[in-house]
């Protein structure tokens, strides 16, 4: 991909503002010359990616049940 141009984005959703439209198209555009500029110097993403890392989980799972909510330790 050598570049992503505005009139290649269409807005299916209604009553989209003109500051949305502008956010989407610069995050877009600007995502679409990263991955071309990667593409480009054969470079490869090591390790887990920012949706995987955003996916962790944050605490242990919660049981209910008795005598499992009586304190706040670990």
């Amino acid at each position: 991909m050598t570049g992503l141009e505005a009139e290649q984005i269409r807005f299916v959703t209604r009553g989209v503002t003109p500051e949305e439209i502008a956010a989407v198209t610069a995050v877009l555009t600007a995502a679409a010359a990263e991955q071309s500029a990667a593409a480009k110097t054969g470079r490869t993403p090591t390790g887990p990616d920012a949706w995987a890392r955003s996916q962790r989980t944050l605490r242990r799972p919660l049981h209910p049940g008795a005598g499992e909510w009586r304190s706040f330790s670990a």
